[in-house]
């Protein structure tokens, strides 16, 4: 809108603005940033439902029955304890048989598990349960 003369009394109309051009042109920057923000938190939710999914995925567990008895063996010495696959629905934590990686009480039993060659002995952390008469 138009209004007021200026102020050194030239008699020429000054504008005005009282909101309409100005308003709207606010809320078009406002839907304009809304919009790229908007991308911006979809773009970084893929990014990071990507990177969780690759992660995932590099961190399986190593499955005993595709591995022979010695390279399972030789990974539970040098990693001091291991998560094993060892079945479809199975897994469990196979620890060396002279070490401190059980908790207390436990301590390391024998175990067998499935590999590539046969059955193969390896320690897992168990309550010993012992039961002394009272």
């Amino acid at each position: 809108m138009i209004g007021v003369l200026c102020d050194s009394g030239c008699g020429h109309p000054a504008p005005i603005w009282t909101g309409g051009l100005r308003n709207r042109v606010n809320q078009r920057d406002a839907a304009q940033r809304d919009a790229a923000m908007s991308a911006r938190v979809s773009t970084l939710l893929m990014t990071m439902g990507i990177v969780l999914a690759t992660t995932g995925l590099a961190a399986a567990r190593p499955d005993s029955r595709s591995m022979s008895c010695a390279e399972i063996q030789s990974m539970i010495q040098s990693r001091r304890a291991v998560v094993l696959t060892t079945g479809p629905n199975t897994y469990d934590r196979y620890v060396r048989q002279f070490g401190n990686e059980c908790d207390w009480p436990d301590i390391p039993m024998s175990a067998y598990i499935p590999s590539r060659d046969g059955d193969c002995p390896v320690h897992r952390c168990q309550d010993p349960g012992l039961d002394f008469p009272e």
